[in-house]
Order: structure tokens, then sequence, then C-alpha cells
């Protein structure tokens, strides 16, 4: 079943399916529509002689290999650190949020700006057919001065919360992979089905109140306590569902033997439910000590 989740939905190979549109079984040992093994393939080259097949479409240079959990790691590693970075550097040049106003505002616009931009490269990563590390980078850049100036803003009201959140989400993270891992945990059409219509609908509610807010009409969805507080319970297990679909997404991908551009759009893909997760994180905490 073709994936639902835009971020992954540009790659055939990231649903199931190779090029061609073929189904492809990660591990089993089986042929892949008639080409073997995509690991025995010499990628800008043809498939093995044989059963009349032509040669499978190229879709990197001869000069790199196909995507594999190292490089989509190590793609993931960096689009975090590129996060962390911009976040350590809007916290620290900014001034002092609780004695300056000027820096409230100069930290409040900067929030808003890198959600905004953040937002529209966001969609124009999910929705682009050939991933751009470009535009991955840049939303990483965003995202980081986005949850930069909101954590500085939250830790200057409630001490501690910033740490508290960054090891919730750590946990969050390690403890949905290894219970993917360990439990063989499997998605399957129905469940991925509603995960996502969850999340588009999450976010759509997100937005309308974000925009009625500007008309003194909002309805607290995005505020932090009553239906702030449910939204955030709701929103960080859909975090947490979202990073098994991503994990999904990656072994089916690897499994198609995308090329190893591949691995920017699954660091994306991660990178927005880490984030994600990180700031419902944020939230709930900032919840909890303000009550």
């Amino acid at each position: 079943m073709q994936s639902r989740n835009p971020v992954f939905a540009r790659a055939a190979g990231f649903n199931g399916r190779n090029a061609n549109g073929n189904p492809t079984y990660a591990g089993n040992g089986q042929t892949y529509a008639g080409y073997g093994d995509p690991s025995t393939w010499s990628v800008g080259g043809g498939a093995p002689t044989g059963a009349g097949h032509a040669a499978p479409p190229t879709h990197a240079p001869a000069s790199t290999g196909p995507m594999t959990i190292d490089s989509v790691v190590q793609k993931t590693g960096l689009t975090m650190l590129v996060v962390v970075l911009a976040a350590a550097a809007t916290w620290l040049l900014t001034g002092n949020v609780a004695t300056d106003a000027h820096a409230q505002q100069t930290v409040n616009m900067l929030a808003m700006g890198g959600a905004i931009v953040g937002f529209g490269l966001a969609m124009a990563n999910s929705f682009k057919r050939l991933v751009s590390p470009a535009l991955v980078l840049a939303y990483a850049v965003c995202e980081g001065v986005f949850i930069g100036a909101m954590s500085k803003v939250f830790e200057a009201m409630w001490p501690g919360v910033v740490v508290g959140a960054v090891l919730g989400t750590v946990a969050a993270v390690g403890g949905t992979l290894a219970a993917y891992k360990f439990f063989n945990i499997r998605v399957s059409d129905k469940f991925r089905k509603w995960v996502t219509a969850a999340m588009f609908g999450f976010v759509a509610v997100v937005v309308l109140d974000f925009v009625l807010g500007f008309f003194h009409a909002s309805f607290g969805f995005n505020g932090l306590h009553g239906l702030g507080f449910v939204a955030s319970i709701i929103g960080l297990g859909l975090g947490v569902l979202m990073l098994i679909l991503d994990f999904d997404y990656v072994e089916k991908g690897i499994a198609a033997g995308l090329p190893e551009r591949e691995s920017w759009r699954a660091a994306f893909g991660l990178t927005v439910t880490i984030v994600w997760i990180y700031i419902e994180m944020l939230r709930i905490l900032a919840a909890l000590r303000g009550n």
C-alpha cells in the first residue's frame, strides 16, 4: 500500500515497492521483481542478465551506493546537529528575556518566523519528488531557531523544563526504537491510514487555532492548560506513533534498494517527528510546572 505520509510518498521505495512499482520484501531471501537482491545490483548499471529483463532505471550517479541504515543515521545525525546548533545560537545570541523587553520581542519574532518558514519548508520538502539536501538543512535551521527561541522563553518562565524535555525526547525516541525492534512491531495498512489521518487532522486544528488567535478567537488548542494540555498529550502520543511509521518507511526504503540520496528524505522525516515530540514534551512539562 502506498504511503500516505507526504514525506515518504515521493519515493516508491519507502512504500515497499521498487522504482518499477513492483513489491519488495526485506530480508526474506526472495527475489526482487525478477532482478535478484538489490545488494547485487551495480548502481548506475544494469541488473543481472537473465529472464529477459531490461536494466532497472538509474536513480543515482555511479559514485553513490544504495541507502543503508548507516547512511540514514549519518544524515539524521547531521540534520539534528544543525537543529541543535541553530537552537543554541538563537539562545545565546538573544538577550535576557526575563528582564529585557527588547529581547522578549526579538525572541518572540524569531519563534514565529522560524515556525512559519519552517512549516513552509516542511511542505516543500514533503511534496518535492527529488529530495534536496539543501532544503532539508534549511528546514533544520528554521526549526532550530524556532525551538531555540521557544525553549528560552519556557526556561525563563519555568526553569528546568528544557532539560526535562530533552531527556524526555531522548527517552521517547530510544524507547520507541527499542520497542519497534525487540517486539518486532509491524505496521498494518489500517494502522498507517489512521495515524496519518490523525496527524493531518491534528495539524489542521493547530493551524486553525493559530490563525484564529490573530482575531482574538482562539479556542485554546495551542495553550498550556485545559484543552491545550489535552492537545499536548494527544500530540505526544501521535508523535510516538509517527515515529513507528518512520522506522517502517526507512526499512521499506532500504529493502527497495533506494539510492543513498534518499537517506536525506528519511532524515527529514525523522527530524520532523523528533522536533514534534520535543515541542509536545516541552509544553506538557511547562503545563505541569504551571499548575
